[in-house]
C-alpha cells in the first residue's frame, strides 16, 4: 500500500470555469523523498493544499496510509513559504504552541524539552526568547521548519520553503532539512521551481505541466549516492544528464503554453496614430 497516492485528482475554484489541477496521479512510498517542479503558477501550492487536507479535489481521491484526506492533521506536517509565525509568540512559544496541539496529554515538562531539542537541532537556541520580528528571513525559516518538525509528523510537505532566502541560506537550510530528514527518512515531499535543489534532496523529480488543466508530467529518476556533495555534482554525469533532461522537458512545455496562448490570443493588426504630423 502507497503511504500518499492520489487518484484522478481534479480541481476547480469556479464551477463551470477550467480546472487548476486535471487528473493528478501520484504514489509516494513510505521513507521517499519526492520533488515536484514546475513554473510559477502552475498550481504547486494547489495541490499541496490537497495533499494537506485544506482543500477537497473536485473529483478523484486523496488517501494518506490507505485513508481519505478529509481535513488536515499533525501526522502531515506542513512547512509554508511564508513562515506562517504567530507575530506575538517568541520563538520557543511558537514551536511550543505546535507540540502542545499535536501532544495534548504529554506533561509540560517533557513539551518544553521537546521545543529545546528542536530549536537547537536548527541551531536557534540563542535565539529561542525573541520575536519573529527580531530574526531574519533565514532564521524565522529555521523556526517554521522546528515548528514543522517537533511534531513528530509521518510525513514532511515543503511549499518551496526556501524560495524567497538568499543563495547561502538557502543552501545552509537545504542540508539542515536533509540532515534531520535522514535521521529517520520520514516521508517527504517538497514542491520547488529549483531543478538543482530538486535534484540535490529528492529521490524522485516530477514535472507540474503548468495550468490552466495542469497535470504531473514524467518522473526523473535521481540515481546520485546519499549523501551528496553539492560541491562535485556538477562533475557528476548522472546530475548533468538528469538535470539537462528535465530543463529540456520544462522548456519544451513552456514554448508549447505560449505557442498555444499565441494562437488563442493573436493581436491584431494595427498602425498606430500619427501624432506628430497631425499637428504640422
Amino acid at each position: 500500500m502507497a503511504y500518499l497516492q492520489l487518484n484522478n485528482v481534479h480541481k476547480t475554484y469556479v464551477q463551470g470555469e477550467d480546472e487548476v489541477l486535471s487528473n493528478i496521479n501520484l504514489t509516494i512510498e513510505e521513507g521517499e523523498f519526492v520533488a515536484i517542479v514546475g513554473f510559477t503558477g502552475s498550481g504547486k501550492t494547489t495541490l499541496v493544499n490537497l495533499i494537506n487536507g485544506l482543500l477537497q479535489p473536485t473529483r478523484g481521491e486523496v488517501l494518506f496510509k490507505g485513508q481519505p484526506v478529509t481535513g488536515t492533521s499533525h501526522e502531515r506536517g506542513v512547512i509554508f513559504q511564508n513562515y506562517s509565525l504567530l507575530p506575538w509568540l517568541t520563538v520557543g512559544q511558537n514551536v511550543f504552541m505546535a507540540v502542545k496541539e499535536a501532544f495534548p496529554k504529554t506533561p509540560k515538562k517533557e513539551l518544553n524539552q521537546m521545543v529545546a531539542n528542536y530549536v537547537d537541532m536548527v541551531s536557534l537556541t540563542p535565539a529561542i526568547n525573541k520575536l519573529p520580528r527580531e530574526l531574519s528571513g533565514g532564521m524565522r525559516q529555521r523556526v517554521a521548519v522546528a515548528r514543522a518538525l517537533a511534531m513528530k509528523p509521518e510525513m514532511i510537505i515543503m511549499d518551496e520553503p526556501l524560495g524567497a532566502l538568499d543563495a547561502l541560506t538557502r543552501g545552509n537550510l537545504q542540508d539542515e532539512i536533509l540532515n534531520i530528514w535522514g535521521k529517520d527518512k520520514r516521508t517527504a515531499l517538497l514542491i520547488t521551481n529549483d531543478v538543482d535543489e530538486g535534484i540535490y534532496m529528492a529521490d524522485r523529480i516530477i514535472p507540474l505541466r503548468p495550468g490552466p488543466n495542469a497535470t504531473l508530467g514524467p518522473e526523473f529518476k535521481i540515481d546520485i549516492e546519499r549523501p551528496r556533495d553539492k560541491t562535485e555534482l556538477n562533475d557528476n554525469e548522472n546530475f548533468k544528464q538528469t538535470r539537462n533532461a528535465i530543463i529540456e522537458y520544462l522548456m519544451d512545455i513552456g514554448n508549447e503554453r505560449k505557442a498555444e496562448a499565441q494562437t488563442a490570443y493573436a493581436l491584431p493588426d494595427l498602425t498606430p496614430k500619427d501624432f506628430v504630423n497631425q499637428f504640422k
